[in-house]
């Protein structure tokens, strides 16, 4: 298995002031935002959040007719799902917690559209929980290094992601991961050509 200095200086080098690139300014703007991020992009759903939380605030979310929301959400897919979950994270959210975000794992997975990725998301990002969200990025990069096996689950991956990297240096690498997923070791046509990892890569060895 590769050394995983390698991977985190590589990373490092590659990515040093990794982050999540949804664009949010409140808690609830960047749980709501990495809902809406399944099965779509990232910039999709920057385009989308800007003009939702331009409108509406928590509160209002959770009192607005779900067609209010459909109309601005169209553009991320499944629109019409996530308009329910966003109405219904509101409205728990402004019951429970004051339209606050809390740090309390058990609730947030509680919530619509909210599994252990987006948890994990929110967790690291808004209070600096140690946490590796494994979306398909992750899993991708993960799986071609040979850091988990071809048919593991996201939960297995992530387990064996967290028993690899130091816990202090969690949520930094699953940002950098998703990074080099997204703009390096893609899905389609990845940049092997100068790549560090290539020896070790089930990719780049097929």
């Amino acid at each position: 298995m590769i050394a995983k200095d390698k991977v985190l200086d590589y990373l490092d080098e590659l990515f040093f002031d990794a982050r999540c690139e949804l664009i949010y300014h409140k808690d609830y703007e960047l749980l709501i935002a990495t809902v809406l991020s399944a099965q779509c992009t990232d910039k999709r759903v920057n385009m989308v959040t800007q003009k939702l939380f331009s409108k509406y605030d928590i509160f209002s979310l959770a009192k607005i007719p779900i067609k209010n929301i459909e109309s601005i959400i169209r553009p991320v897919g499944t629109y019409t799902r996530k308009s329910i979950y966003i109405k219904e994270i509101a409205t728990r959210l402004v019951e429970s917690y004051g339209g606050k975000v809390p740090n309390d794992r058990e609730f947030l997975e509680s919530l619509p559209g909210v599994g252990r990725k987006t948890c994990n998301v929110v967790l690291s990002n808004l209070y600096n929980e140690p946490a590796i969200a494994v979306d398909t990025h992750v899993e991708r990069v993960s799986k071609r290094l040979k850091l988990a096996r071809k048919n593991d689950s996201v939960l297995e991956v992530e387990k064996k992601l967290m028993k690899y990297f130091p816990k202090d240096k969690w949520s930094r690498v699953h940002h950098q991961l998703v990074l080099f997923g997204r703009y390096k070791c893609k899905s389609i046509s990845p940049l092997c050509e100068d790549c560090k990892f290539q020896e070790f890569c089930t990719y780049k060895k097929r």
